[in-house]
């Protein structure tokens, strides 16, 4: 059975300067899109953070302040990767927990208005760890019998990505041949911002996922406890998170009126 596709999947890969969605910057961007047809299309870009890359992370993917000092920034290529992920379902290999998060922090940074709130999220790592629970460069020994060279180059690893989840897909016949089969499947977060401050209840409600109001809903807080919005403005929360949050206060606003 081989993967079967009714709108392109971009598959995403981000070397950063650390793993603060927050606070740190991209620094290498590869995006392998595969068309419904089977087609592959690449994008890849090196990309200046604005801000130095600390030497625990250059030693990790080997991307250094020098190697980036005449590289764009990402707010230069900005529209152009949102082009390119036009009308895309987003995958990768912890995809959904930090690569698309981060993603979204860098488009908001550069006042780009992108939507992935429609978007279907494959991260190949979920299946993995649903059906074997281990790492990528052990994911691509288990499924392709291959060992991964260059882990931490951008390029590698969403190759491997790909590679593993066709291999997936060939292996486990209950996850059928469609990226709506096979989140059916595994399962899938039902989130309202990517850092997952902020999740649907079974009623479709968005509550609060931490801190001192964890399971309650956002409008009865803002309602009760106004300041527990202001109070998160201005913390070190990751900017996707305050534009929804800022969402949810605007409609609770509007509903009291």
């Amino acid at each position: 059975m081989s993967l079967q596709l009714s709108k392109p999947l971009a598959f995403i890969d981000l070397e950063t300067t650390g793993i603060n969605i927050a606070t740190d910057r991209i620094v290498e961007i590869f995006i392998l899109k595969i068309l419904p047809d089977g087609t592959q299309q690449k994008k890849y870009k090196l990309l200046n953070p604005g801000m130095p890359i600390p030497p625990e992370s250059a030693a990790i993917h080997g991307i250094t302040d020098d190697k980036v000092k005449d590289a764009p920034t990402f707010k230069e290529v900005a529209n152009e990767l949102k082009q390119f992920l036009e009308n895309c379902d987003l995958g990768g290999f912890n995809s959904n927990r930090f690569d698309i998060p981060l993603l979204m922090e860098e488009f908001l940074r550069a006042d780009i208005n992108i939507d992935f709130s429609h978007r279907r999220l494959l991260d190949v790592q979920h299946i993995f760890h649903t059906m074997e629970k281990r790492t990528l460069s052990a994911a691509y020994k288990f499924y392709c019998q291959k060992d991964l060279v260059d882990a931490h180059s951008a390029e590698a690893d969403t190759m491997a990505t790909y590679e593993v989840l066709q291999a997936q897909v060939k292996r486990y016949a209950q996850l059928g041949n469609q990226v709506d089969s096979i989140l059916d499947f595994i399962g899938e977060e039902k989130i309202v911002d990517f850092a997952r401050r902020i999740v649907y209840d079974e009623s479709g409600h968005e509550v609060f996922n931490f801190g001192k109001h964890k399971g309650k809903r956002v409008a009865d807080v803002f309602n009760t406890e106004r300041q527990y919005y202001d109070w998160m403005m201005k913390g070190e929360f990751p900017l996707h998170t305050k534009q929804k949050l800022t969402e949810i206060l605007n409609r609770t606003i509007l509903t009291k009126k």
